[in-house]
């Protein structure tokens, strides 16, 4: 079912007063994976993740069901789905075509409530709550329109997209007429775009190699595999020690050989000066970018970080909470790429205003993905980018991870070093109703064992 771009997105919804597009329920459910097992995931802040997922589904009384999901690293999970939980009273008994005829009204409405908004506001598990739900319903309307989530946000009139994003606190720096001129701009060789997509893909790095708990035996093997595999960059964990850091990134080096991109992620654990100091040691090894060297929190500090280790780019995004905070990082020339992440701020919504803010400032989007169901999720966004926002695969790139992938329906795929544009229809994050079965926590079978044997 195509959009009807004069009736706008509420036509995708249903008949308003149709009880059938009443939403019946929001299920959610506590999903973790053992990756600590392996040290999958490791990094210089999370040496033995358990990549988790609070896994939503959202239903109607016509019996449609929108998936996504909020990923985590395992302990906290069961807070993040009790947040999902909180929000439930706001969503269930509503019209879903009455509340997607204005879908920015969705987010809204849980992130401006005025009791939950106290434990936020607009950040921290609360926000990613409301961004699980928004996703879920983004996710039916895209199965209702039988199509991928990037291609039905594509297909969208610019004035439609303008309308889902909340401007309150962007204006000095993004307005609506600004994000129109953006978008009218992209509007033409659109449709071609999307046809390049289809047919060549997006560009993707790999994480696969550079975790930190990995053997350098492991790094080697699997940095050599993923240049034979046609990957461009890869990226390394650094941070735990400078020895280990010029050491691994000694071998990665001689392996991908000199003129291979090779980034490096701090993943936070650096204050300002520290980062500086080591940059200058891992310099020699000439790293494209440097991600989260401090606090997300911390803009000035990035800035100061920037200044100090040009030609090294800096990277930050998947911590960073919420839009305002993205406009204060490209207002103060903080970041040389933009990293989002499908499941840290408020959902689509809310990630169509990073996305125009980047492009406002001109600067590349490199999402975050990796965890389990972001590589699933965030695709969609970097691929909307491409064909309605930006335009441009310049310098761009989706993190991909090679782990779990075998849960989900619809698997990301990749293929010479690129994504494969999805074809089926939503968002992305449904996930095989044995995998659910299995690692929900903690009766699940894949963790009854191990907890009793604890």
């Amino acid at each position: 079912m195509a959009l009807d771009r004069q009736e706008g997105i509420g036509s995708v919804a249903g008949e308003p007063g149709s009880e059938l597009g009443v939403i019946e329920d929001v299920e959610v459910v506590d999903v973790r994976f053992p990756t600590s097992a392996e040290l999958d995931g490791s990094d210089a802040m999370n040496p033995s993740p358990d990549y988790s997922a609070a896994y939503v589904r959202l239903r109607t009384r016509a019996g449609e069901t929108g998936y996504s999901l909020v990923f985590t690293v395992g302990r906290g999970n069961d807070l993040q789905v009790a947040a999902i939980e909180a929000m439930r009273p706001l969503v269930v008994g509503q019209h879903l075509g009455d509340l997607v005829g204005d879908v920015s009204r969705l987010g809204l409405s849980m992130t401006g409530d005025s009791q939950l908004r106290w434990l936020g506001p607009n950040k921290g598990v609360i926000h990613m709550a409301a961004g699980g739900i928004v996703n879920a319903a983004w996710d039916l309307l895209a199965r209702r329109a039988g199509q991928p989530l990037w291609r039905l946000l594509s297909e969208l009139e610019p004035e439609q997209l303008v309308s889902l994003v909340d401007f309150r606190y962007l204006t000095d720096a993004l307005s609506p007429a600004d994000a129109l001129s953006i978008l009218g701009d992209a509007r033409a060789g659109r449709d071609q775009r999307a046809d390049e997509l289809v047919a060549e893909g997006y560009p993707a790095y790999t994480t696969t190699p550079g975790w930190l708990g990995y053997s350098d035996e492991k790094l080697a093997t699997l940095s050599a595999g993923a240049k034979a595999d046609g990957f461009p960059m890869v990226k390394l964990k650094v941070g735990a020690s400078r020895r280990d850091d010029l050491r691994r990134l000694g071998i990665a080096r001689e392996v991908l050989g000199e003129d291979y991109l090779v980034s490096v992620d701090a993943n936070q654990i650096w204050g300002v000066p520290d980062a500086i100091s080591e940059l200058d040691q891992l310099a020699v090894f000439s790293p494209y970018w440097v991600e989260e060297p401090t606090s997300p929190d911390d803009i000035a500090g990035h800035a100061a970080i920037r200044r100090a280790v040009a030609p090294i780019k800096v990277a930050t995004g998947e911590h960073v909470q919420n839009a305002v905070m993205f406009k204060q990082y490209l207002q103060q020339g903080a970041l040389d790429v933009v990293q989002i992440d499908a499941c840290r701020v408020a959902g689509v919504n809310e990630n169509l205003a990073n996305l125009l803010l980047a492009a406002r400032f001109g600067v590349p989007v490199c999402p975050h993905a990796g965890g389990v169901g972001l590589c699933e999720m965030v695709q969609h966004l970097a691929m909307f980018d491409f064909v309605a926002v930006s335009g441009s695969t310049e310098g761009r790139f989706v993190e991909h991870v090679d782990h779990l992938h075998e849960h989900f329906a619809a698997p990301a795929r990749i293929e010479r070093g690129r994504y494969v544009a999805p074809r089926e229809p939503g968002g992305g994050a449904e996930m095989l109703p044995a995998s659910v079965e299995a690692y929900s926590y903690p009766g699940g079978e894949k963790w009854a064992g191990a907890l009793g044997a604890s």
